[in-house]
């Protein structure tokens, strides 16, 4: 094994650091998409012929929230199994780690040149009846593949990990890991259904007509639990990564396990809660699914409760006194620390937030307005985002054998806070304005000045001037990993805590993947398959495609 002072596989290393630096690129042309779209959409500029406002809309969607997002999980996921199941991937895990970066680059390219050139500005949410270039689906599907490729790879280390090690209970990030990718599989199976069988024929002509509820319903069995495939990388940097920054210990594997579980179980089977005001579906199925949301509450309580219950017990240890006083034990200057604990904060407002999305009542008040675009903004792109930012700037050294400079922690603070600042002002005014009725997904319009509208404008012009801010804090993040590419050779340990002396014994069937999968599939079993099977036999005439660009 060819290793370097970092203690990584060079080709482990090269394999971790194609993803994260991808993802980067793709974070920083998504956020010139986005700049733009801002502005114009707060009518501070006007774009140059031959540029469309829902062209750079459709590219920030798919640049931002599918490909940054996807590979940054799969580099970082990798990087935790590497470490944590051998100190080094297997040649079959290796490669097939390669084999899906070069699928889901392919796709990605193609993807973004179909975009580029406005044959498939549909947006991020791509189902009918606007239809894309044909080539764009099949881009998709390369994507999808190349993922599943990398996560076979994960469950094939694991696999040999416990083929020799017996009985032993498998290391906390690898469960993570494979239940993250096991939570994608599944999920990604209703979007490759709508790709493969509905949309790819439909856009060729194949077929002259498509079943657009079926599209719709495909399509939400894999958006909502596209949210948790974001979600559950932050969360095990939460419970795993931080403690050992902070010097304290995990409060308890099992609960930190069980809480996985739960989000599997209970984040696929959810689809039709952003289905709510389609006439086509029943309300019983809706009622249902609903319910199933709101499980996914109980794991998310049980996550806050076990950092904040390991930030107090490790502040009262140093010392600490009063009710918050363990607060000023915990290392503010460093940034491994500081972004993603600046994350875990901004999701109890996005967490509240998505209750009212997920509530039938509410969901009719703020339904496709802006309201739902500052939510996602305070989910994926600060809670998850900001999460991300903190572990770059330990992963990169770790895996390039190089370390963090007091300089380089002040710039990632610097960065965090003006990210947040960005936020505060676009997500803000997006949640504000959509309670007054401003609906989502529209260029910069007055609607022939109504009154209305008029009172909407001073807040799209706040939100242009947040998005200008976050940016600000793109183009940081990508000066400052060059600076962690260029920081001064040396150690950086990979952070990985130790579970608490006093935590209870995780139990056996934690580790019992078929039955977790067998419930699964139960579930989704009951939540779709009356409904689906009702919108197959009563599809009706179906849609032919339209093309509003």
């Amino acid at each position: 094994m060819e290793t370097d002072a970092k203690g990584f596989d060079r080709r482990d290393s090269a394999l971790i650091l194609a993803h994260i630096l991808f993802a980067f690129f793709a974070l920083f042309l998504g956020g010139v998409a986005g700049l733009l779209q801002g502005l114009v959409r707060g009518g501070q500029i006007t774009l140059p012929a031959g540029i469309g406002y829902y062209q750079l809309l459709t590219a920030h969607g798919v640049l931002m929230a599918l490909v940054f997002t996807t590979y940054f999980i799969i580099g970082f996921l990798y990087s935790g199994v590497a470490k944590s199941l051998g100190g080094q991937l297997l040649p079959v895990a290796r490669s097939l780690g390669w084999i899906g970066y070069a699928l889901m680059t392919v796709g990605v390219a193609v993807g973004t040149v179909m975009i580029l050139l406005n044959k498939a500005t549909v947006l991020y949410t791509f189902y009918a009846p606007m239809m894309a270039s044909p080539w764009y689906y099949i881009a998709l599907a390369l994507v999808v593949v190349g993922s599943w490729m990398s996560g076979i790879g994960m469950f094939i280390q694991l696999r040999y990990w416990k083929k020799t090690n017996g009985a032993k209970l498998s290391p906390l990030f690898a469960f993570m890991s494979v239940a993250t990718m096991l939570l994608w599989l599944i999920a990604t199976l209703g979007v490759a259904v709508e790709v493969l069988f509905q949309l790819i024929p439909w856009s060729f002509g194949w077929v002259e007509t498509i079943n657009v509820e079926l599209s719709r319903t495909l399509f939400w069995y894999f958006g909502h639990p596209l949210v948790y495939f974001w979600l559950l990388p932050a969360y095990i940097c939460w419970y795993i990564v931080i403690p050992k920054i902070i010097g304290a210990k995990v409060f308890s594997d099992a609960l930190a396990r069980l809480s996985f579980i739960m989000f599997l179980l209970f984040s696929i089977p959810v689809g039709f809660h952003h289905q709510l005001t389609e006439p086509g579906i029943s309300p019983t199925w809706k009622y249902i699914q609903v319910v199933l949301t709101f499980m996914v509450v109980i794991p998310s309580l049980m996550t806050a409760f076990s950092l904040f219950a390991t930030f107090e017990t490790h502040g009262r240890s140093l010392g600490a006194k009063g009710l918050f006083g363990w607060l000023k034990k915990l290392p503010w200057k460093d940034v491994r620390f500081f972004a993603p604990f600046m994350g875990m904060l901004i999701f109890i407002p996005a967490g509240a937030g998505g209750i009212v999305n997920a509530s039938n009542q509410m969901n009719v008040v703020i339904h496709n307005t802006l309201w739902v675009t500052g939510h996602f903004h305070l989910t994926v792109a600060t809670s998850v985002a900001l999460t991300f930012f903190g572990i770059t700037y330990w992963l990169i050294p770790a895996i390039t054998g190089r370390v963090l400079t007091p300089l380089m922690h002040k710039m990632g603070i610097a960065q965090t806070i003006t990210w947040l600042v960005g936020m505060f002002f676009m997500s803000g005014s997006m949640h504000t304005v959509g309670l007054l009725g401003s609906p989502r997904r529209t260029a910069y319009t007055t609607y022939q000045d109504h009154p209305d509208a008029i009172l909407w404008m001073p807040y799209h012009v706040v939100m242009a001037i947040g998005g200008t801010i976050l940016f600000i804090g793109v183009i940081m993040m990508i000066v400052n990993i060059v600076m962690l590419l260029r920081a001064p050779k040396g150690y950086t340990e990979y952070p990985l805590g130790e579970v608490s002396q006093y935590a209870e014994t995780t139990p056996a069937i934690f580790e019992r993947w078929g039955v977790w999968i067998s419930v699964v599939v139960v579930l989704i079993l009951i939540a779709y398959t009356v409904p689906v099977t009702d919108m197959i036999s009563g599809s009706g005439v179906g849609s032919k495609g339209f093309v509003t660009w």
